[in-house]
């Protein structure tokens, strides 16, 4: 089929639907970054919850219901259109604020997370898919690369903002307000401004027979989770650095109140680490240069040794320091290792395959919030530090050795056979 006009990719050609997607994943950062340095103080000093591992619980929820959304939401939004989900998304998130503000105890703040898990898996999977669609494969990395550092600085930005407004007034109710005006207004922003993309990744299909194209749902999510080396080694790799993440949401706060430091200044640590992800702006162009590997590889070590750092130093400079060298690490690592799956899919099923790769690795924040709650029920809040150092190590072994450049124009990677074994199967429809 095809239409008198065909559609266009290209940054500049939608500039101001691209700019709008920036401004929402930003919002849906300061939404997620509003809890950061706030709720696991919150759940001790004010709801009364002795237990480590009990206050991961709301990390758990989280995790868990983002994780297990982000492989339907690519799927939806195939079918259904980016729009739809995305507005879905945000109205979700309307009722988190006053869950937060009037909870009584810590189940209600476990039940809001899994709106927040709900929320952030549906507009952050449209928001990337939505850029994508847009920019085409020849930015395909600097439109992932400026979406995460858009979303991760509104990460930072929300830790900061609610962390000095819980210094100034107390840990709730005005923290929460900040949050619910940026849910509202870019719920509005969703309904009355977005225009659906889909049809410019349709466009892109060209007429060229692929024998991997429009496979079932089934097959690519067999393919992108251990038929194929490169995407095993990317998703093992995106579940574990959600460690890192958790270990910010959970562990640094505790540690760090526990050593002395303000809660305002908790927030202006935890928001240095997410400031740094900016960086991806650069890191996601570079890779369109270098390759996807290199950044991946150097990210996943360094990432590791700051968080290492953390707990053989003394000092708010120098925590401030080493968070920011793991988050230049996390910006590294962050926005390459999911163009991997994005380089390796058929446009007809690069949503699908996304939200599969996404499916493991937010996943790895409720596999994470487990460990790290454990660890620092049954040893200590350092343990937890250690043990996710020593995983991002071992994880970058394996993306040394296993993951292969999947960059289209100078890449190593050659995706298998059939994923059903034989071609007859590779045409059904998602």
């Amino acid at each position: 089929m095809s239409s008198d006009t065909e559609p266009t990719q290209g940054i500049r050609e939608h500039l101001g639907q691209f700019s709008l997607h920036v401004l929402l994943v930003f919002a849906t950062g300061l939404t997620i970054g509003s809890e950061r340095a706030v709720v696991p103080v919150l759940g001790r000093d004010v709801l009364g919850v002795e237990s480590l591992f009990v206050i991961g619980s709301f990390v758990v929820s989280f995790g868990f219901v983002k994780g297990f959304l982000n492989l339907y939401a690519g799927k939806w939004g195939g079918a259904y259109g980016r729009r739809p989900v995305l507005i879905l998304g945000w109205l979700t998130a309307l009722p988190l604020p006053v869950i937060l503000i009037y909870a009584p105890n810590w189940a209600w703040v476990t039940v809001g997370n899994v709106l927040l898990g709900v929320n952030q898996a549906l507009t952050w999977s449209m928001a990337i898919n939505a850029k994508i669609d847009i920019a085409g494969p020849d930015q395909r990395g600097l439109a992932v690369g400026i979406d995460e550092a858009f979303g991760y600085t509104g990460v930072a930005v929300g830790a900061w903002i609610t962390g000095a407004i819980a210094a100034r007034t107390g840990l709730r109710p005005e923290p929460f307000y900040f949050l619910a005006i940026v849910v509202v207004l870019a719920f509005l922003l969703s309904v009355f401004l977005v225009k659906e993309t889909l049809q410019l990744a349709r466009a892109e299909i060209e007429d060229e027979d692929h024998h991997d194209a429009n496979l079932p749902f089934v097959a690519v999510l067999k393919r992108a989770t251990y038929g194929d080396r490169t995407l095993f080694a990317a998703a093992q790799a995106g579940h574990i650095e959600k460690f890192v993440d958790t270990l910010f949401w959970l562990a640094v706060p505790l540690y760090l109140t526990s050593r002395g430091l303000g809660i305002a200044a908790v927030g202006f640590v935890v928001g240095v680490h997410s400031a740094m992800y900016f960086l991806q702006i650069g890191t996601g162009g570079l890779a369109d240069r270098i390759g996807r590997r290199p950044p991946v590889v150097a990210g996943m070590f360094l990432a590791g040794a700051g968080i290492l750092g953390m707990v053989l130093v003394e000092g708010y400079l120098p925590w401030v320091t080493l968070a920011g060298l793991s988050g230049i690490g996390m910006a590294l690592l962050y926005p390459n290792l999911m163009t991997v799956p994005g380089d390796a899919a058929h446009p007809t099923w690069r949503a699908t395959g996304m939200g599969v790769y996404r499916m493991w690795r937010d996943s790895g924040y409720g596999v994470g919030a487990i460990v790290i709650g454990l660890a620092m029920q049954f040893a200590s809040v350092e343990a937890a530090f250690y043990l996710t150092a020593g995983l991002m190590f071992v994880s970058g072994g394996i993306v040394t050795l296993w993951m292969e450049e999947t960059h289209p124009e100078f890449g190593t990677h050659e995706p298998p056979a059939p994923a059903e074994g034989h071609s007859g199967s590779a045409h059904v429809h998602d």
